[in-house]
């Protein structure tokens, strides 16, 4: 003989039976005793919250008859009379239910509102309870509205779903909803205790915590894993068993996590994360009770006084919540959070939860930055000066540079000739500037004199022994603000010396090779205002025009292919990379061979869609065929060698323009930056 479930065994026969919805209770139970009643109740939430209960203790109190056959409308049925014995027996005729997720169609719908223009048979009301409503089709919402709107007096309709968002506004304005709300842990542990007890089985309330949180607040879903767990245990609810049963993580792996993360133990870490792996325990599991530990914690910090006595892990808790600072509490709290929704892009979900304890140990205040090292003993070493720009690096800058006083004198080093160079800030204290002789200059008259202080010239610097030479000094504006050249980092191959005057552009193209030091070309003379535009090559040698009339025909077909919209992604791409290597015209076709290297667009359907496209310019079948080889002189070649004389153009116009050559001639120490002019 087989027994009845607990779900069903104890389902509520009353409202005052129900748990976990007293909103919902008072408000019908009121409307029943006042008798203002609404002829359409829509009952909203999700699985085993007691919306079909509900929909059944309302039937049985619009037609209980009480024991003696007189009674009328009530908040309480009896539970005895015949309809009340009928509804919960699931066969009174005028109590019908209809599941929307197998009748979902007009057909049905239309079939129940047919037998709506018959009064009850036996009860004071029909009452049509349609569950799951929002699978419904739309043609059966559009056939019950009018119906619904303005049924008989004596027609109830009762509507249950668990995801009101599907169903149209049109039925929502026309029903008294009612949200049942998921029931709390606490109440789900008493109900439990409650029917075990009538049950005569029994429990640890350890096990009943347990279930009542795997329950996530379905009563429906407690009573079942109560069944579960009662035959996995043999009769008998202990806490062992229900964690086994159920996958939970134990409490001790918890506390091992957090007590690494506290002491910095990256071991401790991978040794938990193994003992999980071994025991096949879910990694999501293990996140959601470190969510709950690290939840507990946070209270305990906060409100030290809320800690349940009953609670049988609360000398865990309270154990563990001064090892963490509250602000490391609330950070790994948010991680744990995000970190489950990230298990699923990991390789594995233990990689993924190994990976987030790291995180953790990572993330812990004090504990990304490492100290900063001190500069070793082989560090180049760099002049320095008051102020003004950079200084002379004697070995390539990979680590800290020391910078040197300012009233040492720089020796020089190898073939590099002693240069006076200048710090980026000025100095506590300046020895006494000694005024530069005055040198007159070939090119005074072509552009305005600029202070020896400012940029003094390599005459006036070889007049003076580099000892007797001291820093020149600069204004409080030009010091407080470096020009942008000064922030190219040392050893950049930039064309000249940190600390040199710039080379002009025709020399740049043929100065010596890096190491050398020649003495520079405008030693002896300014540099001028007007300088020739330096001559560059394109990267790719290409035919001239006219060369390869069948490159140029090919480019040109691609172009219209282009401009029409007829190729885009691979197949515009692999139009742009061909070559035509020949083309000829036969039986009324039009053959093509292309040549294309990269492997990837040589597929057939690439090459099928070029040709319709190609037959669609060209008026006639196209008939392709793509070999493979380096390609020469194609479309997109051809366009990155147009993109690059344009480039020189602009440099050229850019350069030869007199307000730049007058700004060059004005600042001596001025220059074009290199990528700095963009053609649009």
């Amino acid at each position: 003989m087989t027994s009845m479930v607990l779900a069903r065994k104890y389902r509520p026969r009353g409202f005052d039976s129900m748990v976990g919805q007293g909103h919902v209770v008072q408000a019908l139970g009121n409307a029943l005793t006042q008798q203002r009643l609404h002829h359409a109740y829509l009952f909203t939430g999700t699985r085993g919250v007691g919306k079909t209960t509900v929909s059944r203790i309302l039937a049985k109190s619009l037609n209980c008859v009480g024991p003696e056959g007189s009674g009328t409308i009530t908040a309480s049925p009896c539970g005895q009379c015949q309809p009340c014995r009928d509804i919960d027996a699931g066969r009174f005729v005028d109590y019908v239910e209809l599941d929307a997720a197998s009748n979902r169609g007009v057909e049905e719908i239309s079939q129940l509102l047919e037998q709506a223009v018959y009064k009850p048979v036996v009860g004071r009301f029909k009452v049509y309870m349609i569950d799951e409503v929002h699978m419904l089709s739309n043609t059966a919402f559009n056939a019950m509205l009018k119906t619904l709107e303005e049924p008989p007096d004596y027609l109830k309709f009762v509507l249950a779903t668990t995801d009101p968002q599907k169903v149209p506004v049109t039925v929502l304005s026309r029903c008294l909803q009612f949200n049942l709300r998921p029931m709390a842990a606490e109440t789900v542990l008493q109900h439990l205790q409650h029917v075990l007890g009538i049950e005569g089985i029994g429990f640890d309330m350890g096990a009943l915590r347990l279930l009542s949180r795997a329950a996530r607040g379905s009563m429906r879903d407690a009573m079942s894993l109560a069944d579960q767990a009662i035959a996995f245990g043999g009769g008998q609810l202990e806490e062992g068993a229900v964690r086994q049963m159920l996958g939970s993580v134990d409490r001790q792996h918890v506390q091992r996590i957090v007590e690494a993360v506290a002491a910095n133990d990256g071991a401790g870490l991978v040794a938990s994360v193994d003992a999980l792996r071994h025991a096949g325990l879910s990694a999501s599991g293990t996140l959601e009770e470190l969510a709950t530990a690290l939840q507990r914690m946070a209270v305990l910090q906060a409100v030290p006084q809320a800690l349940d006595p009953e609670d049988p892990d609360a000398a865990i808790w309270q154990g563990l919540a001064p090892l963490l600072a509250p602000d490391e509490t609330q950070l790994f709290y948010s991680l744990c959070l995000q970190g489950r929704a990230e298990l699923a892009l990991a390789p594995d979900e233990y990689s993924g939860l190994l990976m987030l304890l790291l995180r953790l140990l990572a993330f812990k205040p004090g504990q990304g930055a490492s100290p900063p090292k001190a500069p070793g003993p082989a560090a180049p070493r760099e002049a320095a000066g008051p102020a003004g720009s950079r200084g002379v690096s004697v070995a390539p800058v990979t680590r800290p540079v020391p910078s040197v006083p300012v009233s040492a004198p720089v020796a020089p080093v190898g073939a590099v000739p002693p240069v006076v160079a200048h710090s980026a800030a000025p100095a506590p204290q300046a020895p006494p500037v000694v005024a530069l002789p005055p040198v007159p200059s070939p090119a005074a008259h072509a552009a305005p004199p600029v202070p020896p202080v400012a940029s003094p010239t390599e005459p006036a610097r070889r007049a003076a022994p580099p000892q007797q030479v001291a820093p020149p000094a600069r204004s409080q504006a030009s010091s407080s603000e470096a020009p942008p050249w000064d922030d190219i980092p040392p050893g950049e191959p930039d064309g000249w010396a940190d600390n040199e005057p710039p080379m002009p552009m025709d020399e740049m193209v043929s100065s010596s090779r890096p190491g050398e030091q020649d003495e520079p070309a405008w030693a002896d003379s300014e540099p001028t205002a007007a300088q020739a535009p330096t001559v560059r090559t394109v990267s790719l040698s290409l035919p001239a025009p006219g060369e390869d009339p069948l490159g140029e025909r090919w480019g040109a077909l691609v172009n219209e292919l282009n401009a029409k919209g007829l190729v885009t992604a691979l197949v515009r791409e692999l139009a742009m990379q061909a070559q035509c290597l020949a083309q000829a015209d036969q039986g009324g076709e039009s053959h093509w061979r292309l040549q294309v290297e990269r492997e990837n667009l040589r597929s057939d359907a690439l090459r099928e869609r070029l040709g319709q496209a190609m037959g669609q310019v060209l008026a006639v079948p196209v008939v392709l065929e793509i070999g493979a080889g380096k390609a020469f002189n194609t479309p997109a070649q051809r366009e990155q060698v147009a993109r690059e004389q344009r480039q020189f153009a602009a440099e050229d116009l850019i350069q030869g323009d007199p307000l730049v050559q007058s700004l060059l001639a004005t600042f001596p120490g001025a220059r074009i930056a290199h990528g700095s002019i963009k053609v649009v």
